[in-house]
């Protein structure tokens, strides 16, 4: 079986919506690939992280690819729930019939942002928590479905509370984003100004003849699918060919069990679409055990990140898939901010170009430290303290 040429024809436009946003969010390629996967799975995707990475500007984008009906909002405890799901219907209420006005509110919107999704009431999670799982909405007596395609949520972190357990768990997909100024500075500042410059011109246009429009920008990503080409898209994950890789994820799946990781059945069900999506969105109709790379990004609790990203990774390199760029351990990070710091501090530089050149190489250290290994809090702390050994060397 090939595809027919509307199925190709989504898969390129995404794939020239990934590029163009990989060139506007510096290191986020792996962001941009499960976002894009969350929406043609219809699953939910969580960004952790701390602010200023661009969490929610990258949502943002990625949404105006797609011609639908959108709504964001920032949760804090404040929130009332007529802020999401619309305002009393006060005709209807002097007639006896509690119901909400949800015209542009999130029960009839297509693709939903949450901001700081975990800050809601109990009374939002819990409505949330139906409508996330099963598209309907209770709206007084009567139960509607929504067109909700995908809720892209982002937050600071996964909270402990048990009572948030089971909301947490309908996000089929998490990944953490960590800062990339340490590895990519000079591509995040010219990106950056650009965006800044970018903000400016909509704050700020200039002045157009009246009845000009603008021409549309090289990289427009704005309406880059249509909702009836990313339906036809989503039908089509049902038609991928799995069985090749069945037995690797039979396998993959039994390793992770045995090593206790925590993964719900509906999250190892709902696995083998993302593993459809994937062959699907690099224009395959049949998948193949490189397509199990979103499996590492499936994990419950934070505290596994690390064991299922290595344990996928390893299954798709021992069955022929692309290996990824091997990431040096703690130790070996360690090891090398000595290497660079021993000599500096025994011999102290007359020159302080050459301090400030070693405290940059350390900082890149500490941010490749913080990203693979944040959960190393006695390595954090050793080369904070080898840092600031080398900056006491300047006066």
């Amino acid at each position: 079986m090939t595809w027919g040429p509307e199925i190709l024809g989504t898969v390129q436009d995404l794939d020239y919506a990934r590029r163009e946003l990989g060139r506007r969010f510096v290191g986020r390629e792996r962001a941009i690939e499960l976002l894009q996967l969350a929406v043609v799975c219809r699953e939910h995707a969580l960004l952790l992280g701390a602010t200023g990475t661009a969490k929610s500007a990258l949502i943002a984008a990625l949404a105006r690819q797609i011609e639908a009906s959108r709504f964001s909002y920032l949760l804090t405890r404040f929130t009332e729930p007529a802020e999401l799901f619309g305002a009393l219907d006060f005709g209807a209420f002097q007639q006896g019939t509690y119901r909400v006005l949800t015209e542009r509110m999130l029960p009839q919107s297509e693709l939903v942002f949450l901001d700081e999704v975990f800050q809601g009431s109990s009374a939002i999670l819990n409505t949330l928590l139906t409508l996330l799982n099963e598209r309907r909405f209770h709206n007084g007596a009567e139960v509607c479905r929504t067109p909700l395609v995908t809720l892209l949520g982002a937050s600071n972190e996964i909270p402990e509370d048990p009572g948030l357990k089971a909301f947490a768990d309908r996000f089929l997909l998490r990944l953490e984003v960590a800062p990339v100024g340490g590895n990519r500075l000079d591509d995040l500042l010219a990106v950056g100004w650009e965006h800044e410059r970018e903000r400016a011109e909509d704050l700020h246009p200039r002045h157009r003849e009246e009845g000009a429009r603008p021409a549309r920008a090289a990289g427009d990503l704005s309406a880059v699918v249509s909702m009836r080409s990313l339906a036809a898209l989503t039908r089509a994950l049902f038609e991928v060919r799995l069985d090749e890789v069945l037995p690797v994820h039979h396998e993959l799946v039994q390793e992770l069990l045995v090593q206790g990781v925590e993964l719900s059945d509906r999250r190892l069900v709902r696995s083998l679409k993302l593993v459809a999506g994937a062959a699907l969105l690099r224009g395959a109709d049949s998948a193949t055990p490189a397509d199990l790379w979103p499996l590492a990004h499936i994990w419950t609790d934070p505290a596994d990140r690390a064991v299922v990203e290595q344990s996928v990774h390893a299954a798709v390199e021992r069955h022929g898939g692309a290996g990824r760029e091997r990431v040096a351990g703690a130790a070996e990070l360690l090891a090398d901010a000595r290497a660079i710091a021993d000599p500096l501090l025994e011999r102290p530089p007359a020159n302080d170009d050459v301090i400030i050149a070693v405290l940059r190489q350390l900082n890149e250290l500490r941010n490749d430290l913080t990203l693979h290994h944040h959960q190393d809090g006695t390595a954090l702390h050793e080369l904070s303290r080898i840092i600031a050994s080398v900056n006491g060397l300047l006066p």
